[in-house]
This record gives structure tokens, sequence and C-alpha cells, in this order.
């Protein structure tokens, strides 16, 4: 798929990646922090907290359309330059946000800030599934996601209570600043590694006629989602339905963080050994999971562990389905992967959407865990279909 410069002073395994999930551990922050504050942010802005979850959507949008954008203008290249862009884009647009003043500046602010968000992801990956070889890829790429997944359990809750204590703005000042990081680490520990001699604009593009990698990012976009009806409210639902306090908000994004590590890892490691079992247990697992949610939320400490599990069983889909993503996309790598997170934030808008729906319609704090419920076994039947119109088209 790509070659590494051998010119370039040899590189550790281990500090690439780190390098890289540095620069997840800054997205998952900034993207997650907006759920965190979302009543911080409807109420400095003077808008409702259903229409503050169009803040959440509008930078799932600019992800969706920002990947496949510039995976195919950055088609030619090489990794590390494409990164380091990717990255000074993002410390940037999310600096912005700092400054937004009004509910169309945050809007605008957050959608420019999610068009980086799928290609760094996207190509991240595909250094690490490069660099660790076929047998270990999917651990590779899981331990990358895991910059994601920790960032829920220190970067959130920390960004959430910076921006509970100094205003909202701190939390993605916060964020702009580990965009500077993720510049310096990739710079000194990503090596050097070209696109394919055959990666051009012609190629990436006829991946938009790949059936498979269509029904694989609907399994996301869909399977995905229910994480997000209930993430996106969790703040106040923790506070309205289960009657915790505010400050107890930042544990439980701590605790929902942490089996989103755990579960990552654990899938990865699942996904090295059978793929597609892998997938079809994650997506009943999280099914039960919501079922488990919507029956324990009334009390605090079954609420919180409730939200674990959630994080635990449905985190894992994001990294085995990258992996599906580069088996079926034939030439169109870079698209392919950085699509997954376009279907991934997808998921993101489509879960807040339909969460602040069902809450805007008085059906009760807990009925966005029911729609999760449904996006996930919605998921499985999607992948159903996938593996069927497989086996017709190999």
């Amino acid at each position: 798929m790509t070659s590494t410069d051998t010119s370039s002073p040899s590189y550790s395994l281990p500090w690439v990646i780190f390098a890289l999930a540095v620069g997840g551990f800054c997205i998952g922050t900034t993207e997650f922090v907006a759920m965190g504050l979302i009543q911080e942010i409807a109420a400095d802005l003077k808008v409702s907290i259903p229409s503050a979850g169009h803040f959440i959507t509008a930078y799932a949008l600019g992800v969706t359309v920002g990947a496949p954008a510039l995976a195919i203008l950055g088609a030619k290249l090489p990794r590390k330059t494409l990164l380091l862009g990717l990255m000074v884009f993002y410390g940037l647009a999310n600096a912005m946000t700092a400054f937004a003043d009004s509910p169309i500046t945050m809007l605008l602010s957050r959608f420019i800030a999610g068009l980086p968000h799928g290609a760094y992801f996207g190509i991240a990956s595909l250094v690490a599934a490069d660099l660790a070889g076929q047998h270990r890829r999917a651990t590779a790429i899981a331990q990358v996601m895991m910059g994601l997944t920790i960032a829920n359990v220190i970067g959130v809750p920390f960004a959430t209570w910076l921006g509970q204590s100094f205003g909202w703005r701190t939390g993605f000042e916060f964020s702009a600043m580990i965009a500077l990081a993720t510049i310096l680490a990739i710079s000194f520990f990503v090596p050097r590694i070209d696109a394919h001699p055959s990666a051009s604009f012609r190629s990436e593009l006829a991946g938009f006629k790949n059936i498979n990698m269509w029904l694989t990012l609907a399994i996301g976009a869909i399977g995905f989602g229910g994480m997000f009806s209930v993430y996106s409210y969790a703040s106040p639902i923790l506070t309205e339905y289960t009657g915790a306090s505010i400050k107890v908000v930042p544990i439980a994004l701590a605790v929902f963080g942490t089996g989103m590590v755990i579960g990552g890892l654990v899938a990865g490691w699942l996904a090295d050994k059978h793929l597609n079992k892998t997938i079809v247990a994650v997506l009943v697992s999280s099914s039960i999971a919501f079922i488990i949610a919507g029956l324990s939320m009334t009390q605090l400490y079954s609420a919180i562990a409730a939200m674990f599990l959630i994080g635990f069983t449905v985190t894992g889909l994001a990294g085995v389905l990258q992996i599906r993503l580069i088996d079926v996309a034939g030439e169109s790598q870079a698209l392919a992967a950085s699509l997954n997170h376009s279907a991934f934030n997808v998921a993101n808008a489509l879960g807040a959407f339909l969460g602040g729906f069902v809450l805007s319609q008085q059906m009760g704090w807990i009925a966005p865990v029911w729609v999760g419920l449904l996006l996930s076994l919605s998921g499985l039947v999607v992948f159903k279909v996938a593996l069927s119109v497989e086996a017709r088209t190999i």
C-alpha cells in the first residue's frame, strides 16, 4: 500500500503509535467535551439544550464532508506531511471555537473544526496498519484509537472541569494546546511514508463505486449512533433523571471513557483473530448494554455502571470496521479509511439528532437509551446484508 522512506532514521513502532494516539486524544477531547459542556454552552449562548445539540451535529457534518474531500486531495502527499497539515488545521479551527460569541459563529466554527477529523484518523490508521504488518494491524489501529478513548477518561473530564470552573471556552483552548503537542510528536516520531505509487485522485474516486465499502460504512453510521444518542445527553440524563449532582458528570464521563479504552483494545485483539465474528459480537453486546442501561439509570451507581458498559461494548466497532474497510477498499485505501470516520460522525449526528428529538417530544430523559438499542439492532441487520452482498460480489 505504501512505502517507508528507508533514508529516514529508524523508527520505533510504539512511539509512532504514541504520536498518532496523541492526535486522537486531541480530537477525542475536542469532539466529546462539547457534549460534557452542553449545558454551559447552551446557557451562555442562550439556546435550549436540544438546540445546543445542533453544535454537536455541525461538527459531525464537518467530519462527514471533510474526510473524503481531504483524503482525495491529499492522496499523493507523504503521509507524515498530510498528518501534520491536518493537525495544524485542527488546532486553529478549535481556537476559533473558543472565540465564538453567537449560535451562528459556534455552528460555523464547529463545522470547520470537524473537517480534518476523519482524514486524520484515516491516514493515521493506514500508517499504523502499514508499519505493524498483516497480523497485528487491528491491534495497532486499536492502539491508535486508544488516544480517542483515553480522551474520554482524562481529556474530556478534565476539559469539562475546566469549562465548568473557568468558562466553557477554556475546554476548547485546552484542545488547541494538545494539537500543538501532537504536531511536535508527529514531527519527531513518525517516519516519512510515501503514498502508494499508483495513488491518484482517480483511484481514490473509484471507491465511490464500491458497494461493499458503502455497506460497511452504513454499519458504522447506524450501529454506532446509539452511543451518541446517550453520550450527547449524558449530563442532563444524569442530573434530571438519575438526580445526580452536576459535579458527578465528569466522573461519569471518565467511567464511560474507561469502558471505551478497554472495549476498544479487546475488540482489536479479537479482530486480529476473527474479524466478522467480532463485529457481530460488538453489535449484539451493545444492544444488550442499552437494555441494561434503560433499566438501570434510576440509581447513581447503577447508572454509572451502565455507562461503562455502553462505552465498553460500542466503541470497539470503530477499529474493527476500519480493518474491514481496508480489506474491501481495493485501490481506494485513503478514501475508505477516512470515510470510516465520516460514517461514525454521521452516527454522531444521527444519535444526537434522534436523542434530541425524543427529548423534545417529551418522551422522557431515558428515551435516548432506547434510541441506542434501536440503532445497534439496525446496524446488525445492515451487517448481515453486507455479508450477503459481499458473498455475491467476490
